[in-house]
């Protein structure tokens, strides 16, 4: 089978979002200027650097001349966001954050998640979290969008802090079993992590 992405896909969904994955879930929270916490999930997220070590989750929605998604606009207007990490204990409570609700309604609370401060920065992460990665905004690269009402936006920042439960950690490694982190398939679909191979690189 093939088809140009410009047309309709020969199948009823779109199958794009279920070719590249797993895709990890940067569940990000931020704080308003006058102090309102949001969270939400974001499955076009990752790794985009080492040296400094960077991130970047992109999002969807609205043009820049309407209301933008209030992750971008809290990380660009306070210069800073948090990626909590999405684990399958805590599925229930990342789905529920994923909630379409009013700006200013704090989703950490609604799903019953505690917030933790920082080190480094002002927005709050979250406490139930294995793992949070404290980020400095560095920019917004704005994209082609197929609707013209629409903008995708990718938020780039610098991780300056990491946070990781002793728990989850064995001998002097991250031990990511213990974690299961959640990613994004296709659809509806999730994936967890819950077993790892190691394969060394040829010389």
């Amino acid at each position: 089978m093939f088809y140009k992405t410009s047309d309709p896909p020969p199948l009823p969904h779109r199958p794009f979002k279920s070719l590249v994955v797993p895709r990890p879930i940067g569940w990000i929270s931020t704080i308003s200027t006058d102090g309102k916490v949001n969270l939400a999930p974001y499955s076009f997220y990752n790794a985009v650097g080492d040296d400094p070590p960077m991130v970047m989750f992109c999002t969807n929605g609205p043009h820049k001349d309407g209301p933008l998604k209030d992750s971008r606009i809290n990380a660009e207007e306070t210069g800073e966001f948090v990626v909590n990490l999405a684990s399958y204990d805590l599925r229930e409570q990342m789905n529920e954050s994923s909630r379409h609700v009013e700006r200013g309604v704090d989703e950490m609370a609604l799903a019953g998640l505690e917030a933790a401060p920082c080190n480094l920065i002002k927005a709050p992460r979250v406490k139930e979290a294995a793992a949070n990665l404290e980020c400095v905004y560095l920019q917004t690269v704005e994209m082609p969008s197929w609707n013209p009402e629409h903008v995708n936006s990718m938020v780039i920042g610098e991780v300056v802090g990491i946070h990781i439960r002793d728990d989850v950690i064995t001998g002097d490694r991250v031990d990511i079993t213990k974690i299961r982190p959640l990613a994004r398939m296709g659809y509806l679909d999730y994936a967890v992590v819950n077993e790892v191979f190691t394969m060394k690189r040829p010389r």
